[in-house]
Order: structure tokens, then C-alpha cells, then sequence
């Protein structure tokens, strides 16, 4: 039983370097776009928390929403919360499976360029729309007689580039049209549905999405306009920009190899199959080659080569 568990451990640990060496391949060749789209994560922070400043409570507008679902109060607002930290967390495993699982079908770094990709064109929508119009909050330390529903003038640039954080990203305001956790959270399922496995798994995935989207409306936490918005619009913006980012090779077709740097051995081996084929692996000498007694003729000569010419 131990000598099994011992043959085991190693094939994972070998598996863990042999995908760290890939990964940190693709990192070095992919840094500044991983890097681009995190530093977008906290400019999108610090424009949220700049348009606080400009939020102004007054009443909660009239919401369909509010009308059909139960309010859940603020006692169990945590729920959507919680749902949201299953989506976002879950997600963040799934990525980083290829390190543990026999089953490779993404590259963890190839994977996060095509989502922050999706975030920051769906986030720069949203800083657009939430500062063309400020709506009053309709959650609890939005409303009129909250602390928090206004922010004082910032003593200095260093308060407001702090984003006075974790305080100021959970107790935001102003930033509503559209919502920011089903940015994240149809981004990540949209992501997992196209390049996940289990069926199953994906149908309850969209399941949980919907059930987040009732959630934030109960919880009083975004109006229904915008968790309308954002469904329509971050599955159009995943739509057309998946479109236009190169697809993600295909590792069971051994393309991983494609990806390493090759030796000068591998290429010396590479140019003699071209020759030995007929090509000399130039794009403008691809002309189709007949072979005759032993010698490699164009088909243009292959007939005058026939008649003794």
C-alpha cells in the first residue's frame, strides 16, 4: 500500500514540474498581457471607488425585481456573497487543474489571457455607463441616513489611490449599470463551459449563474436593469472577442511541443524530412515534385526527363 502510494506521489510531482516548465514558457512569452489586465483590475477598482464620490442617495426607483423577489435583508445579504466566492474560487481550481490532472485540455496561462481579455473590454463598458449616469443605490449603506451613502472630499490623491481597501470595494456606491459580479461570474462560466469536460458540471455552472443573478436583485445590492444589462452584454462582448483571439491549441494533439523553444538538433531533423520530401521548406518553393529513378524532378521536367530530352 505505501510502495503504491509512494509510485503515485511521484508521477504527480513529476506531472506538477513538467506543467510548471510548460507554463512558465508560455508566461514569458505572455507576461504583458497578464500583467495589462491586472493592473486593469485595480483601475476598474479606483473608478468605482471614484464614482462614490458622486453618488447621491435618494430614493429606491421603482425595480420589477423588488416587486417579485422577497427582499433578503441585511442580515442575509452574506448569501450572494457566498455564492459569488463558489463561482469565483471554483473557477480559479478549475484553471489551475492541468498541474494535478491526468485530463490537460488548457494551459493555465493561455486561459487567463483570454479572460482577462473578456474582463477588460466588459469592464471598460461598465466605467462607461456608470459614469454617464449616477443612480441612487439601492443597497442598505446606499440609502438616505447611511454613513456611508456619501463620501467626504479626499484629504489627498493617496486616500483615494488606496481605494481605502477591502472597506471601499465592499461598501461601493454609484457604480451600478452593470453589475460587476456577473461580469465576473458569466465570464468564468462562459469560460469554463467552452473548455470544460463534464456536461453535467457545466449545466449546473449556468444553474448557480442564474441563481446569483436572483440573489443580487433579493439582496437589494444592484437594480434588475442591471443584471439585464449585464447578461445580454457580456455574452455579446464574449462572443464577437472570442472570435478575434487565437483559439487555444488542442493538447491532445501534441501541440504542447509547439510551444517549447526547439533544439537546433530538432531543426536540423525538420529541414532533411522537408528535403527528403521534396520541399526545401520555403513558401515559394512549394512546386510538386515527381520522383524517377532515384532523382527528385519538377513536373515540369518530368517529361522531357521521360523522352530522354
Amino acid at each position: 500500500m505505501s510502495l503504491y502510494i509512494g509510485r503515485e506521489a511521484s508521477k504527480l510531482w513529476k506531472r506538477i514540474c513538467t506543467e510548471t516548465s510548460t507554463e512558465i514558457v508560455l508566461l514569458g512569452e505572455n507576461w504583458k498581457y497578464i500583467l495589462g489586465g491586472l493592473i486593469f483590475q485595480y483601475i476598474h477598482g479606483l473608478a468605482a471607488r471614484g464614482v462614490h464620490y458622486l453618488h447621491r442617495p435618494g430614493p429606491t426607483l421603482q425595480d420589477v425585481g423588488f416587486f417579485l423577489l422577497p427582499e433578503l435583508g441585511q442580515d442575509k445579504a452574506y448569501i450572494s456573497e457566498t455564492v459569488f466566492s463558489i463561482i469565483f474560487l471554483s473557477f480559479i481550481l478549475w484553471t489551475f487543474h492541468p498541474f494535478f490532472s491526468k485530463s490537460k485540455k488548457i494551459y493555465t496561462v493561455l486561459i487567463w489571457c483570454r479572460v482577462l481579455a473578456f474582463l477588460v473590454a466588459c469592464q471598460t463598458l461598465r466605467i462607461m455607463t456608470f459614469y454617464s449616469t449616477q443612480l441612487p443605490g439601492p443597497n442598505y449603506h446606499c440609502r438616505e441616513g447611511s454613513k456611508l451613502a456619501r463620501l467626504p472630499r479626499p484629504d489627498n490623491i493617496v486616500e483615494v489611490l488606496f481605494i481605502n481597501f477591502p472597506r471601499g470595494v465592499l461598501y461601493g456606491c454609484g457604480d451600478l449599470i452593470f453589475s460587476s459580479h456577473m461580469i465576473f461570474s458569466l465570464v468564468f462560466v462562459r469560460t469554463f463551459y467552452k473548455y470544460g469536460t463534464h456536461r453535467f458540471v457545466k449545466n449546473c455552472a449556468w444553474l448557480i449563474v442564474v441563481i446569483q443573478s436572483l440573489l443580487i436583485v433579493a439582496s437589494r445590492k444592484h437594480y434588475t436593469v442591471d443584471v439585464v444589462v449585464a447578461w445580454y452584454t457580456v455574452n455579446l462582448v464574449v462572443f464577437f472577442l472570442d472570435k478575434k483571439l487565437p483559439e487555444l491549441p488542442d493538447r491532445s494533439s501534441g501541440a504542447a511541443t509547439q510551444l517549447l523553444p526547439l533544439s537546433k538538433d530538432t531543426k536540423i531533423k525538420e529541414e532533411n524530412h522537408k528535403l527528403m520530401n521534396g520541399n526545401s521548406g520555403e513558401s515559394g518553393d512549394w512546386r510538386p515534385r515527381t520522383q524517377i529513378n532515384g532523382k527528385i524532378m519538377e513536373e515540369g521536367n518530368v517529361e522531357a526527363t521521360i523522352n530522354g530530352a
